[in-house]
């Protein structure tokens, strides 16, 4: 499987959602980066995304998006095959 990284906080409902739905997708490994622990990284994830909120989300080199954007995806039939790295 395509590596999964989400920039992500503590207490973000959105990001306890889409690590559950990548869960179902039979994603086990996210690589987490804890914006409320460095707060470094958060103007990192505002550079790389042009956006300020939790969870931002990256399949492979791919930037998703949020939880709502991830969802997306899979409403459409289309996040398998990002995940399969097709």
């Amino acid at each position: 499987m395509i590596p999964v990284t989400m920039y992500t906080s503590a207490r973000c409902p959105y990001c306890q959602m889409a690590e559950r739905l990548l869960a179902r997708k039979g994603i086990r490994e996210i690589t987490k980066i804890r914006v409320d622990l460095e707060p470094h990284r958060r103007a990192e994830m505002i550079d790389r995304t042009r956006r300020r909120t939790v969870p931002q989300i990256f399949i492979g080199e791919v930037h998703v998006g949020g939880f709502d954007d991830l969802a997306a995806l899979e409403r459409a039939g289309k996040l398998d095959a990002l995940l399969a790295g097709r």
